[in-house]
């Protein structure tokens, strides 16, 4: 049985400069491989990139009673096999404690909300972890293919 939702307050990571540095250490600690100390990834620059406001990059925080449980982001690029889709729901993570309460779907929520605010008409999404999520929020699959070493299940929203 999963634990009851929560709601936390979601706002662009632009407003919250704050969150920096806690996010920084999620990013390294959930995906070492890419943004560890041998990885290719930076992940403070990615997620400086991130405090977008009206472009891409744009990123949106979960923030419950003070604590930065979750972040994701709109990006041009994501899935290297898909260069012609734009843009795409990346970086989408929730603390470990904070997992499976909704939060995730909160975020994707949130940055459908704000790609529509900026025209867009349509969203992808890459993932090689939450495809029953995308599913359930509506997304059609497409495809999966490699993307650094990893399958990844890739998905659209049309707006």
């Amino acid at each position: 049985m999963s634990a009851a939702p929560l709601r936390p307050r979601i706002a662009l990571l632009a407003d919250h400069a704050e969150a920096l540095p806690p996010l920084l250490r999620l990013f390294e600690a959930e995906w070492p491989q890419y943004y560890g100390a041998q990885g290719p990834g930076d992940a403070a620059r990615d997620l400086a990139a991130y405090c977008g406001r009206d472009s891409l990059p744009v990123g949106m925080v979960a923030v419950l009673d003070g604590e930065v449980v979750g972040v994701a982001a709109l990006k041009a690029e994501s899935i290297d096999a898909y260069p012609q889709f734009t843009p795409w729901v990346a970086a989408g993570l929730v603390a470990p404690p904070w997992r499976g309460r909704g939060i995730g779907a909160q975020l994707i929520a949130a940055l459908e909300a704000q790609a529509m605010r900026l025209g867009h008409r349509a969203l992808y999404a890459g993932t090689a972890t939450a495809g029953s999520l995308m599913r359930r929020l509506g997304w059609e699959y497409l495809d999966t293919t490699p993307q650094h070493g990893v399958n990844v299940a890739v998905f659209r929203k049309r707006l």
